[in-house]
C-alpha cells in the first residue's frame, strides 16, 4: 500500500511537472528557432554508435533520439526534422527514457559532468544534476515512472547513485561503492514491477541492489565456467523478467544466465539459477516487449522469446551490422478483433501460430546505422546510414548545397544540406581506402580524394566515378604515406596535395585528352617537417595560379607551377616566417586592403598578415584565445548585404567567427564547443550562410547556421576605438600598467633627446620608433631582435600603400595596439624554460643542468647573434653584479675581459630553477605563479 501510494505520489509530481503537454508545440520550434548566438547547429550528420538509440514514437509522432557528439538529436524520420539538444561540455556517454518517452536523460565522462533531464516533446531541460560523479558517468537509467534516475560513475572502484529528480536535483537519495575487482559496470536498468530493484553489470559480473530505507544495498552473486560446467562468456546487458522473480543477462556466448532469489534475505539476494543456450552468436542486446523477451546479436538478428525462453519470433533480414539497441514505439497495440486479426498480425513461429502482436521499433548497431521496422507490414527501412569510423574529410560545393562527406570507413557521401537528402554515395575498400581529405574543383564538377595509403583520387562530382576511363586512370599512388591536405587551383588546372612524408606534390589538367585528363608532375620535399597548410593563390595583375606552402618548420615556400615539368618541381622561394613559434594554418586575406596578404595563425595565438610577394610580416595581431591555438581558417565570401568581411576558424575543441579586418579586438570574434574530443575540420557553404565541421573519432559533422548580426552586436557591446583594448591591460584604464605606460612614454622622449642634454625639453603625444624596444621591455615584455624589426616595420610601413611615406612616431594609442598584440598572450610560462634545460642540459640529482660556459656559449651562438661585450653587460645587468660596472646606456660600460670576470661570479653549473632565481630575478614561488 505504502509503494501503491508513494508511486501515485512521483506520478503526480511528474504530472505536474510536464504541465507543458498543453503548449503549442508549433510555437516552442518557433520560439527557439530565434537564434541569439552566432553560431548555431541546425543538423546533425553522424551518430555515436557507442550509445543506443531510442524509440520515442508514440502514435503522434515518429521520432527516433540519438548522440553526436555532445549534443542530443531528437529525429522525426516522417517529417526529415532534427532537434539538437545542446547543454553538455563533454561528449555525452549514456542515456535513458521513461517508458512513456516523455522524459530523455543524458550524462557525460569528464570534467564539468553533467546530467540532464530533457522534455522530449518541446526539448527543454527541466533538471540538471551537475558533476554528479567526478569523471562523469559510465551508464544510466530511469525507473519507467520516470520518478528516479541511476548512474554509475566512470571511475573504479565505482559509485552508484540513485536520484529522486523530481524532489532533488542536487543531492542522490542514496549511494553504495563496489568493488573494483568487480570491473567497469557499463549497463544498469530498473526492475519494471520494483522500482526499488536494480541489475548492472560490467562484462564479468553482475550486481543485483535494493532500495532499503534510503539506503542502496547490492549483493554479486559469483559465476563461473565450473558452476554449470559449461562457458558462460561476457556479460552484455541484463534484464527483469516481468511479474517475476527472475532476472536475465545475455552473454557474448549466446547464452541467458538465469538469476532466481536465494530465498533468503533482502530481495537482491539472488543466485545463478542456470544457463541457457541460444546461439553461438554473441548476444549484445536484452530487454523486454510486451509479453516477450527480445535479444539482438552481432549478425544483426532479433530473436523474441516468451517468458520461458522459447523462441516465438525472429528476424534476421535487416542487414544493418551488430545490434546494440531495440527499442519499442510507446504506443500499445489493442488485439484486433478475430476477423481482422490475421491480417493485421503476423503469426508467431510456433505450432498454434497465435498472432505475433508487438510495436513497431527501431534497431541500431555498432556500424552507425539506425532501422525502423513494422512487424504488421513487414517493412524494413533506414532512418540513419553513417559513418562508422573517423571523419576528417568534409567540403562544401562551390556553387551549390552540396556538402560531402568521407571518413576511415572508406564511405563517401553527398549531401544536400538544405533540404538534407542524401544525393550520392559510394563505398571504397575500407581496409585500404581511408579517406582523409576531400576538395571540389571551383566550377563543382569533380571532387578530389586524398587518402591514408598515399593515393589520390579524381572522381566526377555527380557519378562519383574515377575521372577518365574505366581503368581508372584518375588513381595516383605516386605519395608514400598519408595525404593530409588536398587543393584545386582557381582554373581547375592543377591539383596538390600534401602528405605526412612532408611532400608536396602537383597533377595537372589535360583538357585536350579524353583518356588521360589529369597527369602527375612531380613532388618536391621543400620542409622538412610536416606540413601545416597549402594554399593556392592568383598572381596580381594576372590569372596565373600561385602555390604556397608553410610547414612546422616555420619556414613558407612557393612553388613554380609554370616552369615545373615532369619529375621537376621547382620553387620560387623558401622564406622563414617564424622565430619561435610554430605555424597552423594558411589562408588568403581578403582584398579589404590594398596590400595582398596571406593570413598565418600560429601556436601563440598570433596570427600574422604576411605580404604575398615580398614575404615581410605586416602586421601580428593576438588571436582568439579560447584554450588552444587556431587550426583552421577559412574566410567566408563576401555578403551581397554587407561591406565587413568575416573568417571562421576551429581549434582543438571549438568553432568560431572573427570579424574583418583584423585588429586584435577581442570582441570580435567568438567561439563555442563544437567537437569536444577534437575539431579536424572545416568547411563553409559557398554563400556562407552555413559551417561545417567534423569531429574525427567521434564519427560526426555538424552543421551550424551563421547569424552575422548577433556577431556584431557583441562586437559593438565591447566598445570602440580603443575601449577593447584596455581591458587587455592589467587593471584597464585605471589601472597601474596603463599609467606607468604614460610615465614610458615621457620618459621614452627624455632618452631620445638625452639624458645629460641642457637644453630645453620637448614634450610630444609620440615617440620616435626607435623608442618602442625600450618601453616594451618596461613593461615587462622582452622582444628578440626580429620581433623588435617586425613591430618597427609595422609600423613604418602601415601607411606606405596608401601615402608613399615612412610612418617614424608612433603615438600611445596605436603603441597599446602594438603591445597587446605583440606580447606573450599569456605572459612567461616557466615550462618552457624548463623545457629548455630538458632540451640542453644533462639530468642531475636537481634535474636537468647546464654547464655555465656551455650556457654562455650557447648564448653567444645559438639563435640571435650575440657579442661578446653584449652578453657581459646585459647579464650583469639582470644578476646585478655592480663591480662590472656602468652599461651602454651612459656608455660607461667597460666589455674588455668582460665575460672573465662574469664567469669567475656564475655558479658552475645551472639548473631551470637556479636560473631563474639567480639570472631572471624570479623566485621559486613567482616562478611558479606565473
Amino acid at each position: 500500500m505504502e509503494d501503491n501510494e508513494e508511486r501515485s505520489g512521483a506520478q503526480s509530481r511528474v504530472a505536474s511537472a510536464t504541465a507543458r503537454d498543453d503548449l503549442n508545440v508549433e510555437q516552442v520550434e518557433k520560439d527557439s528557432s530565434v537564434k541569439t548566438t552566432a553560431l548555431n547547429i541546425c543538423w546533425a550528420y553522424g551518430i555515436n554508435r557507442q550509445v543506443p538509440a531510442h524509440n520515442l514514437s508514440d502514435g503522434k509522432r515518429k521520432m527516433v533520439f540519438f548522440v553526436n557528439a555532445h549534443a542530443g538529436v531528437l529525429f522525426n524520420f516522417e517529417e526529415n526534422k532534427q532537434q539538437l539538444l545542446q547543454g553538455h561540455s563533454n561528449a555525452i556517454s549514456c542515456t535513458c527514457v521513461s517508458e512513456d518517452r516523455r522524459w530523455i536523460a543524458t550524462a557525460d565522462k569528464g570534467s564539468n559532468n553533467m546530467v540532464i533531464v530533457w522534455d522530449s516533446f518541446t526539448g527543454i531541460p527541466v533538471q540538471t544534476m551537475f558533476d554528479p560523479h567526478p569523471d562523469g558517468c559510465a551508464a544510466i537509467a530511469m525507473s519507467p515512472d520516470a520518478k528516479y534516475i541511476a548512474t554509475i560513475s566512470n571511475t573504479l572502484p565505482q559509485t552508484v547513485l540513485v536520484w529522486d529528480w523530481t524532489v532533488d536535483g542536487d543531492t542522490p537519495m542514496c549511494s553504495t561503492t563496489l568493488d573494483g575487482d568487480y570491473g567497469m559496470q557499463t549497463f544498469i536498468t530498473f526492475n519494471a514491477d520494483d522500482t526499488s530493484q536494480l541489475v548492472s553489470n560490467s562484462t564479468s559480473q553482475v550486481v543485483f541492489y535494493s532500495l532499503v530505507e534510503g539506503s542502496l544495498e547490492f549483493v554479486a552473486p559469483p559465476l563461473t565456467d565450473k558452476d554449470f560446467n559449461r562457458s558462460v562468456g561476457q556479460y552484455s546487458q541484463s534484464v527483469f523478467q516481468d511479474n517475476c522473480t527472475r532476472a536475465l543477462t545475455a552473454t557474448s556466448c549466446g547464452n541467458i544466465v538465469v538469476w532466481e532469489h536465494a530465498g533468503k534475505g533482502l530481495p537482491c539476494n539472488r543466485k545463478a539459477f542456470k544457463i541457457v543456450k541460444l546461439q553461438d552468436k554473441a548476444l549484445t542486446v536484452l530487454t523486454t516487449a510486451e509479453k516477450y523477451i527480445v535479444t539482438g546479436d552481432m549478425a544483426g538478428h532479433v530473436r523474441f522469446l516468451d517468458q520461458q525462453l522459447r523462441l516465438s519470433n525472429w528476424y534476421k533480414h535487416f542487414e544493418a551490422g551488430p545490434i546494440n539497441s531495440v527499442s519499442f514505439s510507446y504506443t500499445p497495440k489493442v488485439p484486433p478483433s478475430e476477423s481482422s486479426r490475421k491480417p493485421q498480425f503476423p503469426a508467431s513461429s510456433t505450432l498454434d501460430a497465435t498472432p505475433f502482436i508487438v510495436n513497431d521499433f527501431t534497431v541500431s548497431t555498432f556500424t552507425a546505422n539506425v532501422g525502423y521496422f513494422s512487424p504488421t507490414s513487414n517493412n524494413f527501412q533506414f532512418l540513419r546510414q553513417e559513418h562508422d569510423s573517423t571523419v576528417n574529410a568534409i567540403a562544401c560545393h562551390p556553387t551549390d548545397h552540396q556538402l560531402c562527406i568521407g571518413s576511415y570507413s572508406g564511405l563517401l557521401q553527398v549531401w544536400d544540406y538544405q533540404n538534407k537528402t542524401l544525393v550520392n554515395s559510394r563505398q571504397f575498400d575500407r581496409r585500404q581506402l581511408m579517406i582523409q581529405c576531400i576538395a571540389f574543383s571551383p566550377p563543382g564538377d569533380l571532387i578530389a580524394l586524398g587518402f591514408t595509403d598515399g593515393s589520390v583520387r579524381v572522381l566526377d562530382a555527380i557519378t562519383l566515378r574515377d575521372e577518365g576511363c574505366d581503368d581508372g586512370v584518375a588513381v595516383f599512388n605516386h605519395c608514400h604515406d598519408c595525404v593530409t591536405h588536398i587543393k584545386f587551383s582557381h582554373d581547375s588546372k592543377y591539383i596538390a596535395s600534401a602528405d605526412l612524408d612532408r611532400c608536396v606534390t602537383i597533377f595537372k589538367f589535360q583538357p585536350d585528352d579524353d583518356v588521360k585528363p589529369w597527369v602527375y608532375v612531380g613532388k618536391q620535399r621543400a620542409h622538412y617537417k610536416s606540413i601545416a597548410d597549402i594554399s593556392f593563390g592568383v598572381a596580381l595583375d594576372s590569372t596565373v595560379p600561385r602555390l604556397l606552402s608553410v610547414g612546422h618548420d616555420r619556414v613558407l615556400v612557393e612553388y613554380d607551377l609554370e616552369s615545373s615539368t615532369t619529375d621537376d618541381v621547382r620553387l620560387l622561394g623558401s622564406d622563414r616566417i617564424e622565430q619561435s613559434a610554430v605555424p597552423q594554418c594558411l589562408a588568403w586575406y581578403p582584398p579589404i586592403v590594398k596590400e595582398n596578404f596571406l593570413v598565418i595563425a600560429n601556436d601563440q595565438f598570433k596570427m600574422k598578415l604576411i605580404n604575398s610577394t615580398t614575404k615581410m610580416c605586416r602586421r601580428t595581431l593576438l588571436g582568439p584565445t579560447y584554450g588552444t591555438p587556431l587550426k583552421k581558417v577559412v574566410v567566408l565570401p563576401a555578403y551581397d548585404d554587407r561591406e565587413t568581411r568575416y573568417m571562421t576558424y576551429i581549434t582543438m575543441d571549438k568553432v568560431g567567427l572573427q570579424i574583418l579586418p583584423l585588429d586584435g579586438n577581442p570582441h570580435k570574434t567568438m567561439s563555442l564547443i563544437a567537437h569536444p574530443d577534437n575539431v579536424t575540420n572545416l568547411a563553409c557553404s559557398f554563400d556562407g550562410k552555413y559551417i561545417f565541421t567534423a569531429g574525427g573519432q567521434d564519427c560526426s559533422v555538424l552543421m551550424w547556421q551563421v547569424n552575422l548580426d548577433a556577431l556584431e552586436a557583441a562586437a559593438r557591446l565591447g566598445g570602440e576605438d580603443l575601449v577593447p583594448f584596455y581591458g587587455l591591460l592589467e587593471g584597464g584604464r585605471d589601472g597601474e600598467l596603463f599609467a606607468e605606460l604614460e610615465d614610458y612614454f615621457y620618459y621614452a622622449q627624455i632618452r631620445d633627446q638625452g639624458v645629460d642634454t641642457t637644453d630645453t625639453r620637448k614634450t610630444s603625444v609620440k615617440v620616435p620608433l626607435n623608442q618602442v624596444p625600450y618601453i616594451m621591455r618596461a613593461l615587462g615584455f622582452y622582444p628578440s631582435e626580429q620581433e623588435i624589426e617586425d613591430m618597427i616595420n609595422e609600423v613604418k610601413f602601415s601607411n606606405y600603400v596608401e601615402t608613399g611615406k615612412y610612418v617614424t612616431h608612433i603615438d600611445l594609442g596605436d603603441f597599446i595596439k602594438l603591445y597587446v598584440n605583440h606580447r606573450p598572450a599569456f605572459g612567461l610560462s616557466p615550462m618552457e624554460l624548463h623545457d629548455a634545460f630538458n632540451h640542453l642540459g644533462e639530468p642531475s640529482d636537481e634535474g636537468f643542468q647546464i654547464n655555465r660556459d656551455q650556457l654562455l656559449a650557447l648564448l653567444q651562438n645559438k639563435g640571435e647573434h650575440m657579442t661578446e661585450a653584449e652578453l657581459a653587460e646585459y647579464m650583469s645587468t639582470l644578476m646585478g653584479i655592480a663591480d662590472l660596472g656602468g652599461s651602454a646606456e651612459t656608455g660607461t660600460f667597460d666589455a674588455s675581459n668582460a665575460t672573465a670576470q662574469l664567469s669567475a661570479q656564475l655558479p658552475e653549473f645551472f639548473t631551470a630553477d637556479s636560473f631563474a632565481a639567480q639570472v631572471i630575478g624570479f623566485g621559486g614561488e613567482e616562478l611558479e605563479a606565473s
